[in-house]
């Protein structure tokens, strides 16, 4: 097999976090022709972080290749050597079972860079945050409750061409409301750290804003400020100066 640079995405969900990987692949992630995404899924983040305290634990690749390949039969031909960074998709979702703030924030300090530990981005409070935007209302004010109901809160509240939006594989989402989903995102992220919805100047880290989500909603009446971690990827992965304009 000849040698390749795999970039690896690790969702926690099979169908809607499946469904905008491949809107993603669409618009973007498709300047790299020597490199191949693929798409995992691992179930939610705290299984993840148990599996990893073990203590004969290998590396996140080893767990991943242990665990997914059944599901994932191309992982198997992958080494970890061939591997040129790890990317993880994972909710915040405080209402499952074994949820605890302690262990998110040891595993964001832990997974903060791509080509070493691999980089987890959070969606606050889950996947649907990436849809729950409209026009008629100020983005920078929408929050929410960890809650199962939030999936249909974020589907009552967001533009008619978002609704099925991850639901539906025959639903298409343009790149323009690529443009417009990740411009509310980023500014949202920008917000929750400064106060500030604007559009960054810098990339934001991930553990900046669990910190700040903790402080002024979590902490504060339980709530969360509602972000997707799909678009700060983008911004990651190309540079602010991509999104700017």
């Amino acid at each position: 097999m000849n040698k390749k640079n795999y970039i690896l995405m690790v969702f926690e969900g099979e169908v809607t976090e499946k469904l905008i990987f491949n809107s993603l692949q669409e618009h973007y992630l498709t300047d790299r022709t020597n490199r191949i995404i693929y798409g995992f899924h691992c179930g939610e983040i705290y299984s993840l972080y148990n599996k990893l305290q073990k203590p004969e634990t290998e590396s996140l690749f080893f767990i991943l290749k242990e665990t997914l390949q059944l599901k994932n039969p191309e992982l198997k031909d992958i080494i970890e050597e061939y591997v040129e960074s790890i990317y993880l998709f994972f909710d915040y979702d405080n209402h499952a079972p074994t949820a605890d703030d302690n262990k998110l924030q040891s595993m964001l300090e832990f997974f903060n860079d791509e080509f070493e530990n691999g980089k987890l981005f959070i969606s606050y409070p889950m996947v649907e945050a990436i849809k729950h935007l409209k026009d008629d209302i100020n983005f920078k004010d929408t929050v929410a409750i960890s809650e199962k109901k939030y999936k249909i809160l974020a589907r009552n509240n967001c533009n008619n061409y978002l609704k099925k939006f991850g639901e539906s594989s025959a639903i298409k989402i343009s790149k323009d409301n690529w443009n417009f989903i990740i411009k509310e995102h980023s500014k949202k992220a920008n917000f929750i750290i400064t106060d500030c919805f604007e559009f960054p100047n810098n990339l934001i880290e991930q553990l900046q804003i669990f910190n700040s989500q903790k402080v002024k909603y979590i902490n504060h009446n339980n709530t969360v400020s509602v972000l997707s971690g799909f678009p700060l990827f983008l911004l990651d992965y190309y540079g602010i100066e991509k999104f700017k304009d």
